[in-house]
């Protein structure tokens, strides 16, 4: 059989110009790679300040509808408050998702979706309710130490290993935080400190239900890996909108609620105010899920803890002790050497 040298000449010319292709893309992915690790630090910080921007407006609000006396009494309805901000939550979902996509799609099947949007409404419910029964540095104190459950869920849900340095960090941000609550807590009168039995089980609700929503939208993101933030937060408010609205008509809290805000116009404001602070957070919440993980998420939001003390302090009249300066030194320095741990690996 005869060969031809000007095919075997071709042959030749092109392996050459593969080669040169396959090293040109290789090339490109590194460089691309280079690119999104030089951005991240300045996407976390981007995070960092709009998830506290957004929570801390949203805590200061929520602590004042939960706790204030409007002109008929204290506002009714806690499941109603979560059903509010899940109305906002999806339109501006809606939105995001037809302006990236052009249209409504989530490349999941929704019942994926179904798990975290309850144990996020539920933690939404108990966060709120809670506030009827315990004072707010207890609060407070409890998200301090909502870390290592996050962590634990981690390992159930997602199969994760972590180090032994993780599992410090979470203890040594735990304490930072307490020791903060504690210099507020401690000077506070004993009317406010005293907590009832179901708060306390609210507060349980709210910790181990929010441990588990981070950690199952982590992992529909690694099981649907075209699924974003946006496509994810439709998904799980339209979800919770079915279920907080079904809460709401079942008990009668709906036209309690309405009559409420009909009769204390103050109050509708309220609800609008946290409305948009928890749609902006949520952007906030999915996008650094997705983008960093939720460890690194509830170490944000651990120290967002302080600045929402702070703000409590300063809003509400409480008194900053020695032992919240202290708490502030340990929380930070923490975090900085974490992220100096991070980046020489």
């Amino acid at each position: 059989m005869a060969i031809n040298s000007d095919e075997v000449n071709g042959n030749e010319s092109i392996e050459p110009m593969l080669k040169n292709d396959a090293s040109a893309v290789s090339d490109a992915a590194a460089t691309e790679k280079k690119a999104e690790k030089r951005s991240a630090p300045t996407m976390m910080i981007f995070c960092f300040i709009g998830l506290q921007a957004s929570y801390l407006t949203w805590g200061y609000v929520q602590e004042k509808v939960m706790t204030k006396e409007y002109s008929t009494g204290k506002f009714p309805s806690a499941t109603f408050c979560v059903f509010s901000n899940r109305v906002l939550a999806i339109i501006v979902a809606l939105v995001a998702t037809v302006y990236q996509h052009g249209k409504v799609t989530v490349p999941a099947p929704m019942t994926a979706f179904a798990p975290c949007s309850i144990s996020n409404s539920l933690s939404s419910w108990g966060q709120y309710q809670a506030l009827h029964y315990v004072s707010f540095p207890l609060q407070t104190l409890s998200k301090s130490t909502k870390m290592i459950p996050v962590m634990l869920m981690g390992k159930l849900l997602n199969k994760k290993t972590y180090e032994w340095s993780e599992y410090g960090d979470a203890v040594a941000i735990s304490a930072g935080v307490t020791l903060f609550s504690f210099s507020e807590s401690g000077k506070s009168g004993k009317e406010e400190t005293a907590t009832a039995f179901l708060g306390v089980c609210m507060l349980g609700v709210y910790i181990v239900f929010d441990s588990f929503t981070s950690q199952w939208q982590s992992r529909v993101y690694k099981d649907h890996p075209g699924v974003d933030q946006f496509q994810m937060m439709f998904a799980v408010n339209s979800w919770s909108i079915l279920l907080t609205l079904g809460a709401l008509l079942l008990s009668g809290e709906m036209a309690t609620s309405l009559r409420f805000i009909m009769d204390n116009p103050e109050a509708l404001g309220d609800n609008v105010m946290i409305a948009i602070t928890s749609a902006t957070g949520q952007l906030f919440i999915y996008y650094t899920i997705r983008k960093f993980g939720p460890v690194v998420f509830t170490i944000i939001m651990t120290t967002r803890q302080i600045f929402s003390m702070a703000l409590s302090a300063i809003s509400f009249g409480h008194s900053m002790g020695l032992l919240a300066y202290l708490g502030t030194c340990v929380v930070f320095t923490t975090i900085f050497f974490r992220i100096r741990r991070s980046s020489k690996k």
